[in-house]
């Protein structure tokens, strides 16, 4: 049925209350702007690029992609302005799929060219569901019929899906966290000012890694009952991931810059995400800077090293390609290793796993196995042959469920900078905690302010609502 822009359907006599994000979602799923956005300030809000050229595998071609553009511009020169993205889910080409309740499933590898308009808005401009084209891999556009165009999409959304939950989320904060709590567990002593400073952003990590692993990873689990990958498939796309995964993606202000997106407008996560990882960078620099005087102090102490070193091999498989450091010779780089870690567990998290709900419950907009093949042609379609296309109720009840319980915090959260067992207990760290915790204040009122006037507001990493650890 229909829903009346700015609110949701009530009885007659009955209250309106404001919309949730979720009945956002079901207002706006089919809308370009709001399909672009969620790479702006979604749950996957890390795997935008800008676009200098366009791949040899994407024969998009100007006359395509002029209507949506207008005539005052090109698509050559929007790129050399730097106001053309790519995303590409190439990562998931070839990976096997279930079947689900007897039927197969399907995963594409899309790749999708978005256009950032000079009022910020970021719109999609043509899709191709294979990395191979060809006549069987159409160039899928606004101006197609209605129904293939929001086919076209509900595939890149699918595809975000698993890209999202198997390494935005599960990889880099879950697995990787992992990692880091055990070598943090096995190498630092209490005594450790390292030791002080992570293990409360190590709370209930290892917890929550075996509860996944017994609940959603394990065969027959919810990835077998309910998302196209699978468990197996899962599984593939983790080790592919970690193979393509630098150390420059996981230190956030490297990784605006390798992926072209320092500048990108309406980029919510990015401005939040920025002055969180510089608060606790400078936190951690103070800390780091009290207990080891110069470099050399650094290298010198071995139960650090053998911590780093853990991580290094148990982590990223002792891969020297993906830049990740084995050992650890200055301060500058510990301050980074170590901001990179606390704001993997703790901010990052809270970017990738809060507002999975939300941005999930009308399935539409996150579908976790399609039931068609991708379409290789743009022949028209009906709604029915839309919806035909969709997870089935019973998959979409499994994934809500799961996701439903993602999105809720601990009864006993301890937001970033919460420190209540108080393992420093000399002046200077207990005056960089105060300070770090003023900064977050600030940071949250700016976040607060900003979200106040914008139509789907952006709280997921507003400091109070971003959780110490991988808790959950």
């Amino acid at each position: 049925s229909q829903v009346p822009e700015g609110g949701s359907q009530v009885p007659e006599g009955g209250s309106q209350v404001p919309d949730p994000p979720a009945e956002y979602v079901l207002q706006h799923w089919q809308d370009d702007a709001f399909f672009g956005a969620q790479y702006l300030s979604g749950v996957n809000p890390v795997l935008l690029r800008r676009c200098a050229r366009l791949p040899p595998n994407f024969p998009v071609t100007p006359p395509m992609v002029a209507p949506s553009l207008g005539p005052a511009t090109t698509l050559q020169r929007e790129m050399e302005e730097g106001n053309i993205y790519l995303a590409d889910y190439g990562v998931l080409e070839g990976l096997p799929t279930v079947q689900i309740e007897g039927r197969p499933s399907y995963v594409a590898a899309p790749l999708c060219l978005l256009h950032q308009r000079p009022d910020g808005q970021l719109l999609p401009l043509a899709i191709q569901l294979s990395q191979h084209p060809g006549p069987q891999a159409p160039i899928f556009l606004p101006g197609d019929p209605p129904w293939v165009w929001a086919l076209a999409k509900a595939w890149v959304r699918s595809a975000e899906f698993h890209v999202h939950e198997g390494l935005t989320h599960l990889l880099r904060a879950h697995l990787l966290g992992e990692v880091y709590a055990l070598a943090t567990l096995r190498h630092l002593p209490p005594p450790h000012p390292l030791f002080k400073l992570l293990v409360p952003h190590t709370r209930y990590t290892v917890h929550i890694a075996t509860l996944a692993r017994r609940f959603l990873l394990n065969p027959g689990g919810v990835f077998d009952q309910a998302v196209a990958l699978g468990r197996r498939g899962l599984l593939q796309l983790v080790a592919r991931g970690l193979r393509e995964l630098p150390y420059a993606a996981l230190v956030l202000p490297w990784d605006l810059r390798r992926r072209g997106v320092t500048r990108t407008r309406c980029y919510h996560f990015a401005d939040d995400a920025r002055r969180i990882w510089a608060a606790i960078r400078s936190f951690v620099k103070g800390i780091v800077q009290h207990y080891y005087p110069c470099d050399a102090a650094v290298r010198a102490d071995h139960e650090l090293q053998a911590w780093v070193g853990e991580i290094f091999r148990r982590g990223f498989l002792g891969r020297r390609s993906s830049g990740v450091p084995s050992s650890l010779g200055s301060i500058r780089a510990l301050v980074t290793f170590v901001t990179m870690i606390i704001y993997s567990c703790s901010a990052h998290h809270a970017a990738t796993n809060s507002g999975q709900f939300e941005l999930g419950a009308f399935m539409p907009n996150l579908p976790a196995a399609m039931r068609e093949p991708p379409p290789a042609t743009k022949a028209p379609l009906t709604e029915p042959q839309f919806l035909a296309a969709l997870p089935a109720m019973s998959t979409t009840a499994h994934i809500l469920a799961v996701l439903w319980v993602l999105r809720n915090e601990p009864l006993d959260m301890r937001p970033l900078g919460c420190y209540p067992e108080q393992h420093f207990t000399e002046a200077p760290p207990r005056r960089l905690i105060r300070a770090f915790r003023r900064r977050l204040a600030a940071i949250s009122r700016r976040i607060r302010h900003r979200n106040a006037g914008l139509a789907l507001p952006y709280p997921y990493l507003d400091p109070p609502a971003v959780e110490n650890s991988v808790a959950i």
